[in-house]
């Protein structure tokens, strides 16, 4: 099936019909090709009508994480020879251990356009120039976001990740006016710019766009606030993915700050109950776990793969950008839940709190160093430039979390920049016991 450049703005009655057509072709491989599902389907073929698709077990991480051990490099699950692999990347593995990721050269294409309708959506084009700040070594979000970003048009400088200083030199040589990055990157730029460059300020680069992508926190409003009066740009979440399944599949646009899903013509979305594993439907106020399918997927296709993120859906009408995606919000992942004393905490809501105050830098790390369950939550966090930690600080804090959230948080204040740089995403949640 041709791809569309523009997809997303396709009627979504169009785009299910679509998604049928395509989901008949790929079940078909799917049942013929992929060792993993024939066993963990016993047999059953597939439905060929995608309504039918929550009567197949569901496949997670853990499946795949075994599959690849018993069937290296790649698992039982690919689905090609492979020889029409053309390009091999690794998961970050900060939820566990590194999966290799094989794509075709359709793969290749599939995941670059979907990825270019995101950065579209999210504002860059061909009269940007971006510099791309993450990791390119084997990481899905290094080369293919790059690809991503080169599909709207704009000119892509593969900066990576380190040599800060060039960087900052290099936005004002070059004149970029897009930063493709993680969230926490900005204050780690920040804090180069006052030791080194002392006269200078985020807003002087003269950045306009930021694209950011990879951890939580960025539907924080405290934190968008902060990024437009510090650096004078606009902050978009522009990069929202699943590396097993697609780099980018959804954004934000000028309109909207909930993200928008624009991979309907390749991917097949569910919600489950985390807990129950039953369907739930995707449609204005229902929060679940995001269950994908591949419509369109050679080398290694999923098939109703858990992807552990909590998303709670907003809107499913077209938006002012004309996206006709549904649109949504990521709660948290499954894995970072923390149960304190019957309340569900996820980083994203410890961002929340901790961004609304202008003492601290915004980054912060949540260390168990003991197993559930939990009575308080250990949060530790790093302070502004500055700044002189104490005892009221931290019990104004500690307070904050109460009253916000309902939890009793025990805080621990730390220097700016103790926990160092981090190439790709920042684990939020340590656990220290074995």
């Amino acid at each position: 099936m041709t791809l569309l450049r523009n997809a997303h703005t396709l009627p979504a009655s169009t785009l299910s019909d679509n998604a049928r057509i395509s989901w008949r072709q790929q079940c078909s491989h799917v049942a013929k090709s992929s060792e993993f599902y024939r066993r963990l389907w016993d047999g059953k073929q597939p439905p060929c009508d995608l309504n039918d698709l929550p009567d197949l077990p569901l496949s997670d991480k853990s499946h795949l994480r075994v599959s690849q051990a018993d069937h290296p490099p790649f698992g039982n699950y690919l689905a090609a020879p492979q020889a029409r692999a053309v390009r091999l990347h690794r998961t970050s593995g900060t939820t566990g251990q590194a999966m290799n990721l094989a794509l075709s050269e359709r793969d290749c294409e599939i995941t670059e356009t979907v990825g270019g309708r995101a950065q579209r959506l999210a504002g860059l084009t061909p009269d940007d120039t971006v510099a791309h700040c993450l990791n390119y070594q084997m990481w899905m979000g290094g080369l293919t976001d790059h690809m991503t970003l080169q599909k709207t048009g704009a000119l892509v400088i593969p900066f990576g990740v380190g040599s800060t200083e060039l960087l900052i030199r290099t936005i004002q040589e070059v004149g970029v006016t897009a930063l493709s990055c993680t969230p926490s990157y900005p204050a780690v730029l920040e804090r180069v710019i006052a030791d080194r460059f002392p006269d200078l300020s985020p807003k002087d680069l003269g950045l306009r766009l930021g694209l950011f992508g990879g951890e939580a926190g960025l539907d924080d409003p405290a934190w968008r606030t902060r990024m437009t009066q510090t650096w004078g740009l606009e902050p978009r979440n522009a990069n929202y993915g699943v590396s097993d399944v697609f780099s980018n599949f959804a954004a934000q646009c000028e309109y909207d700050t909930r993200l928008h899903f624009v991979a309907a013509d390749v991917l097949y979305p569910e919600l489950i109950d985390p807990e129950t594993t039953q369907p739930r439907p995707i449609a204005p106020g229902v929060t679940g776990e995001l269950v994908l399918t591949h419509l369109e997927r050679e080398c290694q296709p999923l098939v109703r793969f858990r992807t552990g993120d909590i998303i709670a859906v907003d809107a499913t009408d077209p938006c002012q950008c004309g996206c006709t995606g549904f649109r949504f919000r990521v709660v948290g992942r499954s894995d970072d839940m923390i149960v304190v004393r019957g309340l569900n905490m996820f980083p994203t809501m410890v961002a929340a709190v901790i961004n609304g105050f202008s003492d601290l830098n915004g980054d912060y790390r949540i260390i168990l160093d003991q197993p559930p369950p939990f009575d308080v939550l250990p949060v530790h966090v790093e302070l502004a430039d500055n700044v002189t930690p104490s005892v009221a600080l931290a019990q104004a804090i500690e307070n904050r979390f109460k009253q916000v959230l309902g939890v009793t948080a025990r805080l621990t204040l730390l220097s700016p920049g103790t926990f160092g740089v981090t190439e790709g995403k920042t684990s939020r949640v340590i656990r220290s016991f074995s």
